[in-house]
């Protein structure tokens, strides 16, 4: 990873690693040394800012008894501050007194976080003059649940208090139905089936998630709607919603979302359809009006992306 753009040192520290703390890992050991979060000390060692003996020390190596870490702190915007500016592309699907439901653009994430410098939900619809519920931490305001960056479609997000509150308790207790629509490679056997596999960090990539004895509880419903030889059209009904939790299942199903080479996915075919992300959208959300407790449902239609990948499929056109 680069270093972000603009960024100066503004300070300089060493730090000589005591008996006690050998074979700690080095974002773990800055980040206590520091007081700073695990992320920003694993940001600081991707950038090699941290120098132990003469050598960037990486995230993941342990620090030894008797090492001398220098460590640089550059100068750099707050990753979590709010970036304000409007998204053209992100449709407002309903406006209540209580909560906006959006369709989210490929590219867009839900809240800021450390790394993210492009587009968030809360950013754009603050920049649109929206009331956000100020529950929760500051940088996700309004925010109940999330979908990933590269994922489009359905997110619900809370603009007064008592909305907050009452989705924040419905999608712990599982309550809103959540209907995603994805291609994946190949066709699913069953053609309709469960997937209950647990899902935690992956052991060897901090950004990405596996199927691991020790994970949490995750359950996925589905059932392919179209099979077009080289991959399946299914609806997939989460009951967890834990994250990458769809791309994660399919992967370890050896049938990966189309276009998702974070999960394995065959970039010839993705490229042959025109995809530069994996193929997933939430087309479906319901869940209680989180006051009146009326029953409310939403649908949104495939962007064009996932639109005319799919058309190619349906004609044998790759």
């Amino acid at each position: 990873m680069t270093g972000p753009v603009g960024t100066t040192p503004v300070g300089h520290t060493t730090l000589l690693v005591a008996e006690e703390d050998a074979g700690t890992r080095a974002d773990a050991y800055v980040s206590v040394e520091l007081g700073i979060s695990r992320a920003s000390a694993a940001l600081l060692c991707s950038e090699s800012n941290v120098v132990s003996n003469g050598r960037p020390l990486g995230k993941s190596k342990k620090v030894n008894a008797g090492d001398v870490l220098e460590i640089t702190i550059p100068v750099r915007p707050d990753p979590l501050e709010i970036r304000v500016e409007l998204v053209e592309d992100l449709k407002i699907i309903a406006d209540d007194e209580d909560y906006v439901v959006i369709d989210k653009p490929v590219g867009v994430a839900a809240h800021p976080s450390p790394g993210w410098v492009g587009p968030t939900v809360v950013g754009a619809l603050i920049a649109a003059g929206y009331r956000i519920s100020t529950s929760g931490a500051a940088e996700r305001q309004g925010i109940v649940h999330r979908l990933d960056v590269g994922t489009s479609g359905l997110m619900v997000v809370a603009k007064s208090e008592r909305a907050y509150t009452a989705l924040k308790r419905a999608f712990k207790e599982r309550t809103p139905e959540k209907i995603y629509h994805a291609v994946v490679q190949g066709l699913p056997d069953p053609m309709k089936g469960t997937i209950d596999a647990p899902i935690g960090r992956h052991p060897g990539h901090d950004w990405k998630f596996a199927v691991i004895e020790d994970g949490r509880d995750s359950i996925t419903h589905y059932e392919v709607l179209e099979a077009f030889g080289r991959a399946s059209l299914v609806e997939v009904h989460l009951e967890t919603g834990r994250t990458h939790q769809i791309r994660v299942h399919f992967s370890a199903l050896r049938h990966p979302c189309v276009g998702d080479q974070t999960y394995g996915a065959d970039p010839k075919l993705a490229a042959s359809l025109g995809l530069t992300r994996q193929w997933l959208h939430a087309y479906k959300l319901g869940f209680p009006h989180p006051v009146t407790g009326e029953w409310v449902q939403y649908t949104s239609e495939y962007p064009l992306d996932l639109t005319q990948s799919l058309e190619l499929l349906r004609d044998g056109q790759f």
